[in-house]
């Protein structure tokens, strides 16, 4: 086959140009730190390696909710923490007005104190976060979580009952926030009954109050009737010569309720102290369980407060505020802890799903470096042998095409 002299040229150069161009993707694959330039060079790792890319991205912006919820968690923790210790604060001050040898300027001192400490907590139930979002609020966060309304003399909730929650990985989202319509205000006041009623018979007076707080709680749960409220209704029917009968909505209970009456001494029942004085048999007394209702803290303060610097206060009323403000400064206390440990199994999911979106980090990312990342000793390699290459070639170049008949001739 007869060559000529652009064949010859074409050729070692062509030599030239691909030796090149391998020294050079290798220096590039090196200095890129990938084998894999474009997605021709090996379509099938392209795609996993892509989709690994994906990946890492989304468990780094779980990892960046995790932080972010972290610190939501543990500002709120913050807060109720340190209005657990007002709260604890308050029970004591509450205990101590029921000392007899309490004068009225001892009240007064006690209410000033438990004042301020009303101002803390309504400070911390209003709480921001570095956004200046009220954490109590919900969704609303931008309202401020409790105002006092000077018509209703009360503290209002202006948030609702959202909560934000972050998601973790693809199938666990937690709550960054607790709302303050369950945390504060879903509080369950103290559970009472209405004043007695003499309905029939001679009674002087009489009185039901509650002698077992715990005891008349779990009656009361069993047997309120908020369907039918004639169902909540209680008689005490005294009979000659001395027995009396306890029935429900004019009927009796199963089994039936009772015992000897004698004036002066009290009737038992569910935790409730009976007292009826006079000349009663034959006769009838009425009292009723009082519907539930909800109370937050603040209003629990303000009513114990309010009777606290009451002149003219009575003992059976003090006594009475004392009792309900314990119960109720209690359930909120519960309340508050119960969140306070909903709080601490969060944080320890979080931690669990962080540690564990660190070591998927770790292991997408060694099968990413496997798929894709350059063998730099074998890159080193290849820049070398190719240099080598090219500069034979281009001597071998050189030589060649400096070939021609003129030089035969010569």
């Amino acid at each position: 086959m007869r060559m000529s002299f652009n064949m010859k040229f074409n050729q070692g150069l062509n030599g030239v140009i691909n030796t090149n161009a391998k020294m050079t993707r290798a220096q590039e694959q090196l200095t890129r730190q990938t084998r894999i330039l474009t997605p021709a060079d090996d379509p099938a790792a392209s795609a996993k390696v892509l989709g690994l890319d994906q990946n890492l991205a989304q468990t780094e912006q779980y990892q960046n909710n995790s932080i972010l919820l972290r610190n939501n968690l543990a500002l709120e923790e913050t807060a109720l923490t340190n209005m657990r210790t007002s709260m604890d604060r308050a029970r004591i001050l509450t205990i101590a007005a029921g000392n007899g040898a309490y004068a009225d300027q001892d009240l007064r001192a006690l209410s000033a104190e438990l004042r301020n400490i009303q101002v803390e907590l309504l400070d911390l139930m209003n709480t921001q976060n570095s956004e200046g979002g009220y954490i109590f609020s919900g969704y609303q966060d931008k309202n401020m979580s409790y105002v006092f309304n000077p018509v209703t003399e009360s503290f209002e909730f202006q948030g609702d009952d959202g909560q934000k929650s972050l998601q973790l990985s693809a199938t666990i989202a937690l709550a960054g926030n607790d709302s303050g319509k369950f945390v504060f205000d879903d509080i369950n006041g103290r559970y009472k009954t209405t004043e007695a009623l003499i309905s029939a018979g001679g009674a002087t007076s009489a009185a039901v109050t509650v002698s077992n707080q715990s005891r008349f709680d779990r009656f009361y749960r069993e047997n309120y009737d908020s369907l039918n409220p004639a169902n909540n209704d209680y008689n005490v029917v005294l009979t000659a010569p001395d027995l009396y009968e306890i029935q429900r909505n004019g009927a009796s209970l199963v089994p039936p309720v009772t015992g000897t009456f004698q004036p002066g001494q009290s009737i038992s029942f569910q935790g409730l102290a009976i007292d009826i004085n006079g000349p009663a048999v034959p006769g009838q007394v009425d009292f009723s369980l009082e519907a539930p209702r909800k109370v937050n803290i603040l209003d629990t303060l303000s009513e114990f407060i309010q009777i606290l610097e009451d002149p003219n206060i009575n003992q059976a009323i003090l006594d009475e505020g004392i009792q309900d403000a314990l119960v109720q400064i209690t359930n909120a206390s519960d309340r508050v802890d119960n969140v306070m440990a909903n709080i601490g199994g969060r944080i320890n999911v979080l931690d669990s799903v962080f540690e564990t979106n660190e070591d998927l980090k770790i292991n997408n990312k060694s099968y990413r470096a496997d798929l894709s990342e350059v063998d730099y000793a074998k890159a080193l390699t290849e820049i070398t042998k190719q240099e080598i290459a090219l500069q034979a070639i281009s001597a071998t170049f050189t030589k060649v095409s400096g070939v021609s008949l003129f030089d035969f001739i010569r």
